[in-house]
């Protein structure tokens, strides 16, 4: 990722990380602190520029839908997989990260690279 100069983040993205972090404290494997820093720094980051926020695209809840009529049979996709892949579509990023195999491989199916 220090390679890239612009990594995007919708608000959706923003809502996703915070519930990451702080469903760490729920299973027990950071204490409340670490989660309320560890989120801290993703806001210094965002402020320092390091993530670039950028707006849910007007049209990605269309590309969701038309990502699942395309995909959802055969990939089994679920509504937030297809809105992240439709996001990075709509604003033509050039890399798409993911640990989810499936957003992966629907990234794979639309022509995102996903490779590091």
């Amino acid at each position: 990722m220090a390679a890239s100069p612009e990594i995007f983040l919708t608000p959706f993205n923003r809502a996703e990380l915070s519930v990451a972090i702080y469903r760490q404290v729920f299973l027990k494997r950071a204490a409340a602190e670490e989660a309320r820093q560890a989120f801290r720094n993703f806001e210094i980051d965002c402020e320092n520029g390091i993530w670039n926020i950028v707006e849910l695209p007007v049209r990605a809840w269309d590309t969701t839908t038309e990502l699942a009529r395309k995909f959802a049979l055969t990939l089994g996709v679920r509504t937030l997989d297809s809105l992240h892949v439709a996001c990075a579509l709509e604003i033509m990023a050039e890399r798409f990260w993911t640990f989810d195999e499936r957003q992966a491989r629907l990234a794979e199916a639309v022509g995102l690279n996903t490779s590091a």
